[in-house]
């Protein structure tokens, strides 16, 4: 017998946007990765909850370098730099899955960018909440456009800053971030 939700979750995600689709992913592998570092005994868990996520990573990689990708240049090495950091620790928690304390980075990454990506804010519990249900299930739409693809770090990056110049004047400025 199939399962009604499972079936609707499925059906979801395939009519969901890229980024939505991915978005969740990234969600759903960090709370597999928290599970299983729960569960420290469990080698087996750890190390498949990390070769799931690099896997995901390694897609998000593959679109990444695409040279047809809507991404602004920025924006692509960013993410790929970021990527490498992941490849690295997938690396070693694949060769030491003991240190379930490596985890704790990956979890934070994946839950970070996978908000990003649907649309959420990442802040505390209600993130983690809103992230798990599936996109198409959410309040809030999702980004229409591949180009949002970090929408939260764009909008964050160039942000009008206020400074005292000569004579105690005010001044505005934007600054722009290069951190991914």
């Amino acid at each position: 017998m199939s399962n009604p939700y499972a079936s609707q979750q499925r059906s979801q995600l395939a009519n969901a946007a890229p980024q939505s689709a991915e978005g969740w992913a990234l969600v759903e592998t960090a709370r597999r990765l928290e599970a299983a570092k729960q569960d420290p005994q469990n080698l087996e868990g750890i190390l498949a909850a990390v070769r799931t996520n690099w896997r995901i990573w390694t897609i998000i990689q593959s679109s990444l370098v695409d040279p047809d990708s809507p991404l602004p240049r920025q924006i692509r090495e960013n993410l790929l730099n970021l990527s490498r950091f992941i490849d690295r620790r997938s690396a070693e928690l694949i060769a030491s899955p003991k240190d379930v304390h490596k985890l704790d980075v990956l979890i934070n990454i994946d839950r970070q960018i996978g908000a990003g990506l649907l649309g959420n804010p990442a802040e505390g519990d209600e993130a983690g909440e809103a992230a798990a249900t599936p996109p198409a299930a959410q309040a809030a739409p999702a980004p229409q456009s591949a180009a949002t693809l970090v929408s939260a770090q764009e909008s964050a990056a160039d942000r009008p800053v206020e400074t005292q110049g000569p004579g105690g004047v005010a001044e505005r400025s934007t600054t722009t971030s290069t951190e991914a």
